[in-house]
């Protein structure tokens, strides 16, 4: 099994008790912090579930159907996840306001407590885990699981603030405004999540410095006098790079053959934490204004 796969079984299985935990406290204390709380564990366990899915089928070799393999579903599974925080912030954000319009007193507060501390030291490792999988791989899905549990810990935070609040003040609003915080914070972390996500399944370009780094790699070979239509774009775990090479007229087909497969096996080793594909189109002059010409058509 990937060791991406094994993250999102452990993810899972934190989930499901962080669940556990937090919807009990939360239904018999009625802190509306601790049942928002217990939500996004809810959600954090259904999105690691589809994760475990996503990475499952994007790993999947080509076939007739998919020439290209499925490492498009990583990025989708991305915008679904930030999706699905959005949805639980909104509900949140709901619940709270209805709090502090109708307000009712808290039970329980010293269990409630206690959930949440177990809660932060529990995810706090999860995200440790999950940041050192998504350095090691680069993997889209596991960078999105990191971020969103780690937003968790922020929310955690914020609920065993206002449980604390609520226990020395007795003023039960802090529970509800907190609830109203942790809402607007997961629909702002969410946003670059879905944004990445969005951005790579409408195969946005790959970042200018590594455009310039496939650049210098193209003119490291004296036997390429120049290069065109330099196309890149990220799919999931994949890169993908097109371009032309263009060559001495007088050069034979081997030895270009040899320099482009020269070049590629660089650029493959710089993009070491992910899959590249390289095509190189190999062109006995310039060519570019012709294709530049066939571009508009």
């Amino acid at each position: 099994m990937r060791i991406e796969k094994k993250a999102t079984v452990i993810s899972t299985s934190v989930a499901t008790l962080l669940v556990i935990m937090k919807m009990t406290v939360g239904i018999f204390s009625g802190s509306i912090a601790v049942l928002a709380s217990a939500i996004d564990s809810l959600l954090d366990l259904t999105v690691s579930l589809f994760n475990y899915f996503a990475l499952h089928n994007a790993e999947k070799d080509p076939d007739d159907n998919f020439n290209y393999g499925r490492s498009k579903i990583e990025p989708l599974a991305a915008v679904i996840e930030g999706t699905v925080i959005s949805l639980s912030a909104l509900f949140i954000l709901y619940e709270a306001l209805v709090k502090i319009a109708h307000p009712r007193e808290m039970e329980h507060i010293d269990i409630s407590i206690g959930v949440m501390v177990v809660s932060i030291i529990i995810t706090s490792f999860l995200v440790l885990f999950l940041n050192r999988v998504a350095k090691k791989t680069g993997n889209m899905v596991i960078k999105a699981d990191a971020l969103h549990y780690k937003t968790d810990i922020i929310s955690n935070g914020a609920v065993l603030a206002a449980l604390g609040l609520v226990s020395m003040s007795g003023e039960q609003l802090f529970d509800p405004i907190l609830g109203v915080c942790i809402g607007i914070y997961m629909i702002y972390s969410a946003m670059p999540i879905i944004k990445e996500g969005i951005l790579m399944l409408l195969d946005a370009a790959l970042p200018e410095e590594e455009i310039e780094t496939i650049k210098t790699i193209l003119q490291s070979d004296k036997a390429v006098t120049n290069f065109h239509h330099l196309r890149t774009r990220e799919s999931g775990s994949h890169v993908f790079i097109s371009v032309h090479l263009v060559y001495n007229v007088s050069i034979s087909l081997y030895d270009a053959h040899l320099v482009a497969d020269k070049l590629e096996l660089k650029i493959k080793e710089h993009f070491k934490e992910k899959k590249a594909h390289v095509l190189m189109h190999m062109d006995p002059y310039d060519d570019s204004e012709i294709n530049d010409a066939e571009d508009l058509y």
